[in-house]
């Protein structure tokens, strides 16, 4: 199962060097002889959580175009390339945003988008995407990927992600000091072992719930991006074709850092890790539009 990799190892990586530089800079001072402060732990742990989240939208753009070899179509080589383009700018407009940077890579069907901001995303698309469907399928994918950079969905998934960082960071020390101290026979020294275990062991269970969190999210996400495609199409028909094509077969691995916003994504375990929902309830969703249009 394919998932939000680069983003959220980014983010649990920025996170442990900001908790570490904090703690010797001696802003952890939320850990005093008497107890908790706990509006300094708050203040810390939005610190931590966020600066995460941030800096993994802000290197958004550049880690995708290394971790999937995406080539940026500056002049087009070929009628494909220029079509893309057209088609994209066309899109774009229609969405009201600035025209994203275009890419190729190599791949089996998918596509996504990203970028720390609406007006300089990136939207890439697969060979296998560009070989497999038809103009108007992928003109659909274009519009569900377009319909991500024009809803702002990687800046909300940001927030989102720095939310849960916060509760997580905040949470963990708050069971690690009350684990501590009942193990503590002295309850006047400092923080032992029990504390940093606790937290240590906190973070991780926390973050897997964490983890079902934005992946809920996203999942909510990709019913917004589909139907945003059938708008900017006129119709559903093109995105509900295109969805029924990639049914059939294995999604490409795009990193998981980029999962979220690709196209379509495997099945996450009870559903509850899956970035995507089930092709089949896209489907019935975007039909349920096409009827609500037609009445």
């Amino acid at each position: 199962m394919k998932r939000i990799f680069l983003f959220i190892a980014t983010n649990i990586a920025v996170v442990a060097v900001m908790t570490i530089v904090l703690s010797v800079l001696g802003v952890n001072r939320f850990l005093t002889g008497t107890g908790l402060n706990l509006p300094m732990l708050a203040i810390f742990a939005l610190v931590v959580g966020f600066t995460g989240s941030i800096f993994s939208l802000l290197i958004s753009k550049p880690m995708a175009k290394w971790s999937t070899g995406a080539q940026v179509i500056t002049a087009p080589s070929s009628g494909t390339e220029a079509w893309l383009l057209d088609t994209v700018a066309r899109l774009a407009q229609r969405a009201g945003i600035a025209m994203p940077e275009v890419a190729v890579y190599e791949g089996e069907p998918n596509a996504f988008a990203t970028g720390a901001f609406r007006n300089s995303a990136l939207v890439a698309v697969s060979t296998g995407l560009l070989q497999g469907m038809t103009k108007d399928e992928v003109e659909a994918v274009l519009g569900h990927e377009i319909s991500h950079v024009a809803n702002g969905d990687m800046v909300t998934m940001m927030l989102v992600q720095g939310v849960v960082n916060t509760f997580v960071v905040f949470l963990s020390r708050v069971v690690g000091y009350a684990v501590d101290r009942a193990l503590s026979r002295d309850n006047n020294t400092g923080p032992g072992i029990g504390y940093t275990v606790t937290v240590f062991v906190s973070q991780i269970v926390f973050g897997i719930g964490a983890s079902v969190i934005v992946a809920w999210f996203s999942r909510h996400r990709e019913f917004r991006a589909d139907a945003g495609s059938a708008r900017l199409l006129g119709t559903p028909q093109p995105m509900v074709n295109a969805l029924a094509r990639l049914g059939g077969v294995e999604p490409s691995h795009l990193p998981q850092s980029l999962t979220a916003l690709g196209i379509h994504d495997g099945p996450g375990f009870l559903g509850l890790f899956s970035s995507h929902p089930p092709i089949e309830e896209r489907i019935a969703a975007l039909r349920a539009v096409g009827q609500a249009a037609t009445r």
